[in-house]
């Protein structure tokens, strides 16, 4: 199926929610949703037998670094407000398919639904975007940093704003 046939499928499955595709710059289309309605369209899409995306590729977090722009007193950029967004690229091994799913969440309280429930392979990524962005993903069994230190309390290093610290753990920290 094409990506306008998937859309036109859930738009007439879901006609009370506001669903739209738009175009990465480079590349392919991609189906925006909000986060409120995230677990029933993946739930759809994974259970529906004309779409069966059975396989989650990857979950990928970007900062849309769309808030205000200010500067501290040292002068590095914190952005206040605005969203980080969540990709979802998912597959049907069944259909020979492919699809992105889009949804972007409050920066200051950033949380969605858990899809590890649909996809095993969620833990992971939701993990690496809990640990990288600090987005939160509710109802996740082990919702734990996976790479970054157990203690680290530093900030979010995938954030535009993101300020490496000079120490941790009385640690010089090379760059």
């Amino acid at each position: 199926m094409t990506i306008k046939e998937i859309f036109d499928l859930l738009k007439n499955r879901f006609e009370n929610i506001k669903i739209y595709i738009e175009k990465f710059e480079v590349g392919e289309e991609y189906i925006v949703v909000s986060p409120d309605v995230l677990k029933q369209i993946l739930q759809e899409i994974r259970n529906n037998p004309r779409l069966h995306f059975d396989y989650l590729m990857c979950i990928s977090s970007v900062d849309d670094a769309n808030g205000e722009i200010k500067k501290d007193e040292n002068g590095n950029k914190i952005i206040k407000g605005g969203t980080l967004s969540l990709y979802y690229h998912l597959y049907s091994t069944t259909r020979n398919h492919k699809i992105a799913i889009k949804t972007s969440v409050d920066r200051e309280n950033p949380a969605v639904p858990t899809a590890i429930d649909l996809w095993k392979s969620a833990d992971w990524h939701e993990r690496e975007a809990f640990d990288m962005m600090g987005i939160k993903f509710e109802g996740h069994p082990n919702l734990k940093r996976i790479l970054m230190p157990y203690d680290w309390n530093a900030g979010f290093p995938l954030r535009k704003d993101f300020i490496t610290p000079e120490y941790y753990n009385d640690l010089k920290i090379p760059y």
